[in-house]
């Protein structure tokens, strides 16, 4: 976590010399994060280097997101030649690691966070591309593109795709909303001692159906969500949107597709990124995802993993390959 050779020169000339550089905790990403400290001030440096990544999806969002009254960060200094990016300074008071010293705040802190997702659908979708057909497909084939291989299994992808093509229709109707993709406790800091959430990791969002942040934030592959805390913000987000039906089929296809997902890209992790931490994650995420296999909906998904995939090469996958 040694800082970027730009920095100096980035940070003196947005008026920071000399400030002092320390890291913070990164992401599964190329991007890295520092805190800048000068005096009593600080911000947070992010470095996003090209080609790997790009800020401006990022800076875009968090405009959009503030010009509507939501906590993202202010953007202080950019460098676009460079993927510098100079941030306001949300602190270290997570949401994650808040429940984990204080579990009697979880369900205020869970509720807090789905009133924060239902104002923010209640706006009109911001300009980013939309969570389509061809975007679910890709996400959901990182699991037979990684996960597979990794634990000695040859998927059968046309059965595959057509199981997904079977239950995916029911996501890609009626309005859609935002979708941050990372809405997680991670993801969510607490600000104002508590009284508002602010909004972290969201450069890749998309237009898409409403329940799939529900999913990023109920089925959380960081930590484990209790399944009576799940159905009980469930019925909070339905008390306050009338969701119906429909949406809880969403929800559990969005589910599943999500987490097939993240089982795919944690193995990428470790395979091809040397992050053996996140192969670690798997087991939880494949609860996640058979909790969602189990709904009828899903039925035809299930099959294709019930026949694909038996019980004992689902985990992690380090593991399993050893």
């Amino acid at each position: 976590m040694t800082p970027p050779v730009a920095a100096a020169a980035f940070l003196a000339a947005h008026g920071w010399p000399d400030a002092r550089i320390e890291p913070v905790a990164g992401d599964a990403s190329f991007r890295r994060y520092f805190r800048v400290i000068a005096g009593s001030r600080s911000a947070i440096l992010m470095d996003a280097p090209p080609p790997q990544e790009d800020p401006r999806p990022f800076l875009e969002i968090a405009r959009w997101l503030t010009g509507r009254g939501f906590a993202a960060p202010e953007i202080h200094a950019t460098d676009l030649d460079t993927g510098l990016v100079l941030l306001e300074d949300f602190g270290d008071v997570r949401m994650r690691e808040t429940i984990d010293a204080a579990p009697e705040r979880e369900a205020a802190l869970y509720r807090s966070a789905i009133d924060t997702l239902v104002r923010l659908q209640q706006e009109e979708a911001a300009p980013v591309p939309r969570y389509d057909l061809e975007v679910l497909h890709r996400e959901a084939n990182l699991l037979t593109e990684w996960y597979c291989p990794a634990i000695g299994v040859t998927p059968d992808q046309a059965a595959y795709d057509a199981a997904w093509d079977a239950v995916l229709g029911t996501t890609l109707h009626g309005t859609m909303v935002t979708v941050l993709r990372d809405f997680h406790a991670e993801n969510l800091m607490l600000l104002d001692e508590g009284d508002s959430l602010g909004l972290l990791d969201f450069q890749d969002a998309l237009a898409g159906h409403p329940a799939y942040d529900l999913v990023s934030l109920l089925q959380d592959a960081r930590r484990d969500v209790d399944p009576a805390v799940e159905a009980a913000m469930l019925d909070h987000y339905r008390g306050a949107t009338n969701a119906d039906d429909a949406f809880d089929v969403a929800y559990h296809v969005l589910g599943a597709q999500r987490n097939a997902k993240i089982v795919g890209i944690f193995t990428r992790l470790w395979q091809r990124d040397g992050k053996p931490r996140y192969a670690a994650l798997c087991p939880r995420v494949w609860r996640y995802l058979e909790r969602d296999l189990a709904h009828p909906a899903l039925a035809p998904v299930k099959a294709w993993f019930d026949a694909t995939i038996p019980p004992d090469l689902r985990g992690n996958p380090m593991e399993i390959a050893a």
